[in-house]
């Protein structure tokens, strides 16, 4: 059977089953070694029994045993960088690319030229600490997780890409409460407990840093209540939370930070999905 066959087919039983078709196209450049434009050179070739037999493996799994493609081939790509992931960090979301860049227009309009002191909190795989380390070399990064397995992953990444991340464990502020930071950023576990959460994502990812107490406001109150004794005279307190949590973000920032310019920013699919808590002048 040559490649155009097999993707296609592969395509309609992940369809059919109500499974991303973009998994075949993964799970396939991760058998074969070949990135995506090599596959497309090799369509009308004759797909060897070799690359048969370990494909479908691997989508057997993904598509009867319920495993996340990102877990079944070991990595994930964020903001254009491959990330190692295991089941002990959550598999990195196009939402938090989205913080992430918003940090970095944020350096820009705030703190251009200037090193600034960041930390990254509840770190898992190291994607927002790493990567804004990567993209802005004057930012000097702390990364923290209550997980030490998540931060062996982090740490890993942040070899693998060559970048020099400081990475501390302990539960929430305790690691860095000695610091002062210009930029504190956080996606810290936000799904209320009750929520009925899809199996492929509650049965695979780490529920530590899933859940966020009752309500998924728990680590929030945590943070904002506390983190003033983290922060320079002027600095920038950034989140990602959950689409329906803005009148709860927007209360929680005020009543902690009164005197603060506070911003919810929304994704590209229109979803009130940070907030930013400008602290100190800007002059804005």
């Amino acid at each position: 059977m040559k490649y155009m066959k097999f993707i296609k087919e592969a395509e309609q039983l992940a369809a059919s089953m109500d499974k991303e078709e973009s998994a075949v196209i993964l799970l396939l450049e991760y058998v074969t070694k070949e990135n995506s434009t090599g596959l497309y050179t090799k369509l009308h070739e004759e797909v060897s029994k070799e690359i048969q037999e370990s494909f479908q493996s691997l989508f057997h799994r993904y598509l009867y045993e319920n495993e996340p493609v990102q877990y079944l081939i070991g990595s994930s790509c964020f903001y254009g960088y491959d990330f190692k992931v295991t089941k002990d960090v959550l598999i990195p979301r196009y939402e938090t690319e989205e913080l992430v860049e918003q940090v970095l227009y944020r350096y820009d309009s705030y703190f251009k030229g200037q090193q600034v002191d960041v930390c990254d909190l509840a770190t898992g795989s190291g994607c927002i600490g790493i990567t804004l380390a990567l993209e802005e070399k004057l930012m000097r990064v702390v990364a923290t997780d209550i997980s030490k397995d998540a931060l062996r992953i982090a740490k890993e990444n942040s070899e693998k890409l060559g970048v020099n991340v400081e990475f501390l464990e302990g539960d929430m502020l305790e690691p860095v409460k000695n610091r002062k930071f210009d930029i504190f950023v956080s996606n810290p576990p936000y799904i209320p407990e009750k929520e009925n959460v899809m199996s492929l994502v509650k049965d695979n990812e780490p529920n530590i840093a899933l859940f966020g107490g009752e309500d998924g406001m728990k680590f929030y109150r945590i943070i904002l209540e506390n983190v003033h004794m983290l922060l320079k005279e002027k600095a920038i307190v950034c989140f990602e939370h959950g689409y329906d949590k803005k009148e709860e973000m927007l209360a929680l920032a005020k009543y902690y930070f009164p005197e603060a310019r506070v911003e919810v920013l929304k994704d590209l699919e229109g979803k009130d999905r940070m907030t930013f808590i400008y602290v100190g002048d800007f002059n804005v």
